[in-house]
């Protein structure tokens, strides 16, 4: 295969370090370009070269992507945020190279949770009851959780606040379902189709995953809603769906991630290889591999990057330093 370098957006996160791993795994000859908003994070270690570039919703973002993009002959931009899937999206055709996003609206509908259900109730899918806190009605629920509209990780979130009318209209209020929570991640290919998904059954930590298992109980439902979801939106490549599975084995989703998620490091053992798939279509431009879903379970744990020689961590920029793991 052709030499090809790949820029990678937000490797602080675990979104990003999960993607920058599998694309060592592939073994594909790339150059792997890092960035994100601090100048030192987890995922410096594993990138070639790295840059600090603004946030997405900065006026400059654009500009810094792009230098970024001239100055290392960039081949492909993959996102690992979801507001950078969204603004990269939005201004894709200032950008000076290919990137692997969604299309607009379904970026911007699946950033902003009650949009989604919005959405979501317009095309007869399955989505958490949602409404804005001016609108609910006390006792609609038993139980409910306020969360940010477009919070992500269970950050900002409040179960059973007695006071709803005290938030305004950036939260969103939904039925706190219990159950089993699954995590859904489903790539979709240039084609158009649904080129295949994996359910992980999980436990969280912090927002994030921290122990889960493959979970094949639900696949047929499954598949019924994530082919209805294609038909209705503009997915490129890689989106996940978590749900909650109630007792009597109704899936009830409860957010869509428009981008590449968290669990990309785990499920790649586990035969659903969508970065791999992601490089395939959309640098090598070549048919992406056929999933071979395979049962296991993960757990994830700490480690740490040990720098010898540089006492202050603040003057670390890339990999050139000398290190090892811990």
């Amino acid at each position: 295969m052709e030499k090809k370098i790949v820029l990678v957006t937000g490797i602080g996160g675990n979104v990003g370090q999960g993607i920058l791993r599998n694309i060592k795994k592939t073994q594909f000859p790339i150059k792997i370009i890092g960035c994100n908003v601090t100048d030192f994070s987890a995922g410096n270690y594993l990138c070639d070269t790295f840059y600090k570039v603004p946030y997405a919703m900065d006026e400059d973002y654009i500009s810094a992507i792009n230098s970024i993009v001239e100055n290392e002959k960039i081949d492909l931009i993959i996102p690992s945020t979801d507001y950078e899937v969204y603004y990269l999206s939005l201004y894709q055709n200032k950008l000076k190279t290919n990137v692997v996003v969604s299309g607009l609206e379904t970026s911007k509908n699946y950033l902003d949770k009650y949009l989604t259900f919005l959405h979501h109730k317009k095309n007869n899918l399955p989505f958490a009851q949602s409404y804005l806190p001016g609108d609910y009605e006390k006792g609609k629920f038993e139980n409910y959780i306020i969360k940010p509209r477009e919070g992500r990780g269970s950050r900002g979130i409040h179960i059973n606040p007695s006071d709803i009318k005290s938030f305004d209209d950036s939260y969103v209020v939904q039925e706190l379902i219990t159950g089993r929570e699954i995590t859904t991640a489903f790539y979709v290919s240039k084609e158009k189709t649904l080129h295949g998904f994996i359910t992980l059954e999980r436990k969280l930590e912090n927002g994030a995953t921290n122990e889960c298992f493959v979970n094949r109980m639900y696949d047929k439902q499954l598949q019924d809603i994530l082919e209805k979801m294609i038909s209705c939106n503009h997915f490129i490549g890689s989106a996940n769906l978590q749900s909650m599975v109630r007792e009597n084995g109704e899936i009830v989703p409860f957010e869509i991630n428009c981008r590449i998620s968290g669990t990309n490091s785990i499920r790649s053992n586990f035969g659903f290889e969508d970065i791999k798939y992601t490089l395939e279509e959309h640098l090598y431009q070549i048919p992406p591999s056929e999933p071979n879903i395979t049962d296991g379970s993960a757990i994830r744990i700490m480690l740490d990057i040990i720098y010898p020689h540089n006492s202050n961590i603040s003057e670390l920029k890339d990999n050139s330093s000398q290190h090892y793991i811990f």
